[in-house]
């Protein structure tokens, strides 16, 4: 048996002694990475320009569309007929469980009847250049593309002879506080041009002038606000015709079975009788 004493020693301490201290540093960095992505999602929300339509809702996506409109009443210049009531459609499919909303907006511009592509084309060229409008021909016609940034869209076609329609829509966005359309009285509140050719127009046609008429308005890109009045009306073109005759500034602008316009000083006043939707309205476009 030997003598020999054995040295006191100190056990290993193995690999799981640094544990605790590890699943330490690991919280500390998942909680520091956390708080950073949140910051730097916070930072691109607040500062980056939308990716994707569905980021900007509808009541955000506005303000566009009616500089938009306003572009086109300034690029369509003596062209313009009138501007056409806003139209917000909901119900359309942002996700399988989320529904959306779309905002469209109208205007009509008039020319040489057999000469719509060139009113089509004569209007893409004076469209901002970052908005890359052309003018195409389609397997449905001949069309006017273009982007107005924000995700909002144009496209021209024609309509009729010497008709071509600016539409200018969102797509499918998320409502939000909804679509407030800009005013549509003149500043002061008093009765523009428009409405005074347009008073003078229902009484020539028999109709009343004593409500007051819808407003539809745009911004103009120099400034100013283009401005079109309307109103529902009965009768026929013919007798439109005979009876605004004597009221415009030179010859008709349109005469077609279902429709005529003329001017009178600045103002284009239209009388439409197609059957889903007759009116009378006056439009004071961009100067």
């Amino acid at each position: 048996m030997s003598g020999a004493v054995q040295a006191e020693y100190a056990p290993p301490t193995g690999p799981d002694a640094s544990a605790p201290k590890r699943r330490r540093w690991l919280l500390a960095a998942t909680v520091a990475w956390a708080l950073l992505l949140g910051l730097l999602a916070w930072i691109s929300v607040r500062d980056d320009a939308p990716t994707v339509r569905e980021q900007r809702s509808l009541a955000e996506a506005g303000p566009r569309v009616d500089a938009a409109v306003g572009e086109l009443v300034a690029a369509s210049g003596p062209a313009v007929l009138e501007l056409i009531p806003p139209q917000v459609e909901r119900g359309c499919r942002l996700t399988p469980l989320a529904d959306g909303a779309t905002l469209t907006r109208d205007v009509e511009a008039v020319g040489a009847a057999g000469a719509e592509r060139d009113l089509l084309e004569g209007i893409a060229d004076r469209l901002p250049a970052s908005w890359r409008a052309g003018v195409r021909l389609t397997p449905d016609g001949v069309r006017l593309r273009a982007d107005a940034g924000e995700f909002v869209s144009v496209e021209g076609r024609p309509t009729a002879d010497g008709r071509v329609r600016l539409t200018v829509e969102t797509g499918c966005r998320p409502l939000g506080a909804g679509y407030t359309p800009a005013a549509g009285a003149p500043a002061g509140g008093a009765a523009g041009a428009e409405v005074t050719a347009l008073t003078g127009a229902l009484r020539a046609l028999g109709d009343p002038a004593d409500a007051a008429p819808e407003m539809v308005t745009a911004p103009c890109p120099g400034g100013g606000v283009a401005r079109t009045a309307r109103s529902a009306t009965g009768g026929g073109a013919a007798t439109a015709a005979t009876a605004l005759a004597p009221l415009a500034t030179g010859g008709p602008v349109l005469d077609t079975p279902e429709a005529y316009a003329y001017r009178t000083g600045a103002v284009v006043v239209l009388a439409d009788t197609a059957p889903n939707h007759p009116h009378v309205s006056a439009t004071t476009p961009c100067q």
